[in-house]
């Protein structure tokens, strides 16, 4: 592979769910590290516009793109225009997902498929769209963000365990499957990370009790993940394949 200035120059990196939250952080990593991205979002089209024109603004190639990953059709359709306008995806971040909390027995059927459909086979799809191309090239990386959940499970939160597990499960099998391509596959567990979804899945107290189990003594922030996403995706990076870096700041869940 050519020299590169930044770690990342010359890649096309694909974040899903990349308007907010972790993938935001995800999105501005790659591109302060090189890459052309792609920010893919569901709804959030204004946020994921203002994103783009951030990472425009500091000299960043990017472009927005909506999809539903639980979607074939929409993934093929997404992949098919990065491939036109930035060219095909070297490195995969899959972190769309969707959370639910209450107990199994109030669990709907169109809330597991909703949690299985975005947190799994949004994976699936996606890894399996972008493979080929990684597959030709003997280069690829990809990183699935999974949860602690997937890895000690969740009381009142068994079927967003299950999703996150079920990825935990595809990285590891998919790492082996496709390391001898040149491609490696890892997966980030993080634990409490402060964004809209925590607050909007927990109340002022349950806030203050999470906290005080933590050792580090603060929340996770979205730039811890960030971080820890970079050293996966770099190409120097040939040898982490398959692992599951709990980003938990020693709290176990």
């Amino acid at each position: 592979m050519t020299k590169r200035t930044n770690p990342l120059d010359g890649l096309v990196c694909l974040v899903t769910g990349a308007s907010r939250g972790i993938g935001r952080a995800i999105a501005m990593a790659a591109s302060g590290a090189g890459a052309d991205v792609a920010l893919n979002y569901y709804r959030s089209e204004q946020a994921a516009a203002n994103l783009a024109d951030q990472l425009t603004d500091r000299g960043g190639r990017c472009l927005i793109v909506q999809a539903d990953v639980s979607d074939a059709f929409q993934v093929d359709n997404m992949f098919n225009y990065i491939e036109r306008h930035l060219g095909a995806v070297d490195l995969l971040v899959n972190n769309a997902g969707v959370a639910f909390k209450g107990l199994l027995t109030d669990t709907g059927d169109d809330d597991w498929e909703r949690l299985i459909g975005v947190n799994l086979t949004g994976p699936f799809l996606c890894s399996r769209r972008a493979l080929p191309s990684m597959i030709k090239k003997r280069f690829g990386r990809i990183v699935n963000i999974a949860s602690m959940q997937g890895i000690c499970g969740g009381s009142c939160e068994g079927a967003y365990a299950a999703s996150k597990g079920g990825l935990i499960a595809l990285s590891k099998s998919l790492a082996g499957e496709v390391g001898p391509s040149g491609v490696t596959v890892n997966a980030i567990a993080p634990g409490p990370v402060l964004t809209d979804m925590l607050r909007a899945d927990l109340d002022e107290g349950e806030m203050e009790d999470l906290l005080s189990l933590l050792p580090t003594g603060r929340w996770g922030q979205p730039e811890d993940v960030a971080r820890a996403c970079l050293f996966l995706l770099s190409p120097q990076n040939s040898f982490v394949n398959g692992s599951v870096l709990a980003l938990d700041g020693g709290w176990k869940a």
